[in-house]
């Protein structure tokens, strides 16, 4: 079983920066496709970024790319969000998953972290 605890959400200004951090425990990030989705009110979770499963290549939604890096520590276990030039249109919750296989943007991830909430005003 996997247990993954996002946290370093908040409330910023548009143009801010914030990083997520999402600990891993239970098993090795190395075994999975780890990364983020994010649900805006109203709106269905969207697939934010993430690692592929052998942690070689990483992939972006269009909306993120060039604003948002994903990350990881593997001695931490954990994996992180680095958004940059945040917009009020980021403003979600934003989870962490992890899956066996691959996440990408139609993916149902083996397992989710609880969100953290992101605010930017504008």
């Amino acid at each position: 079983q996997v247990q993954l605890v996002e946290s370093g959400g908040g409330l910023v200004q548009a143009g801010d920066s914030l990083r997520l951090s999402c600990a891993c425990s239970g098993r090795t990030l190395s075994d999975y496709a780890v990364g983020w989705f994010r649900q805006a009110p109203g709106k269905d979770r969207e697939f934010v970024a993430a690692f592929s499963r052998n942690g070689f290549s990483t992939d972006y939604a269009d909306s993120v790319e060039g604003r948002f890096t994903i990350s990881k520590d593997l001695a931490k276990n954990t994996v992180y969000l680095q958004m940059n030039s945040l917009t009020p249109e980021d403003t979600a919750v934003y989870y962490c998953a992890a899956d066996s296989l691959v996440l990408t943007t139609t993916s149902r991830p083996d397992y989710w972290g609880q969100g953290t909430q992101v605010t930017v005003s504008s």
